[in-house]
């Protein structure tokens, strides 16, 4: 990619921690990853509908939406996927910036993506959670009949199938879809957010 020269950053005045005081509470990325019909996109929305009846400030990123608009034209090869989560990757730490507790929806594939995206924020600012549904699960949903066409040969660098998946190895949550009902999922994460104090107990 080009390196653009002569620009220089513009500090904002009002910054980020005033946010924060503004809305009662930090901003933080949860980056929700894993297999496509593990439940990412469902779960994501479950907490976001659970964050905001507590008076939070949040919004989810999801995948397909995304590649609808400002990620249009992007393909799924690996360097395609590494464009895809760079971007999203800038639009969330926006977000946080903003005082958002963001949520994003996407199989991010690879270990190296994910990490590229943890570098953005300050330490503590990123959480990976792994929606760890088996593929035999997530081929068993098939909501959107992608395996059965990527088994057809129809769909090519489809993950899990033709495309391999790297699963986290140290993520800050793991949460089972397949073994757990969507509002289980969705206590597991809120959870989480309680004893990290990213948001306070109801």
């Amino acid at each position: 990619m080009e390196v653009v020269k002569n620009i220089v950053w513009h500090n904002a005045t009002i910054t980020k921690e005033d946010r924060h005081r503004k809305n009662g509470h930090k901003s933080a990325i949860l980056w929700y990853t894993g297999l496509s019909g593990a439940g990412k996109s469902t779960l994501a929305n479950k907490v976001e509908e659970k964050l905001f009846e507590r008076g939070y400030n949040t919004y989810v990123l999801d995948g397909d939406n995304i590649r609808m608009g400002l990620n249009k034209g992007l393909g799924f090869d690996a360097e395609a996927r590494k464009e895809n989560i760079r971007r999203i990757g800038e639009v969330a730490k926006l977000f946080v910036d903003a005082g958002v507790i963001v949520s994003t929806a996407f199989v991010s594939p690879y270990i190296a993506d994910r990490d590229m995206v943890r570098a953005l924020v300050p330490e503590g600012e990123f959480v990976e959670i792994y929606v760890a549904a088996s593929l035999e699960v997530c081929e068993g949903r098939d909501t959107k009949g992608l395996y059965k066409k990527a088994r057809a040969g129809e769909i090519k660098n489809f993950t899990g199938i033709s495309d391999p998946y790297e699963a986290p190895v140290n993520a800050e949550l793991t949460v089972d879809t397949g073994a757990q009902s969507l509002d289980e999922s969705a206590e597991t994460v809120l959870r989480y957010l309680e004893e990290k104090g990213y948001i306070t107990k109801a």
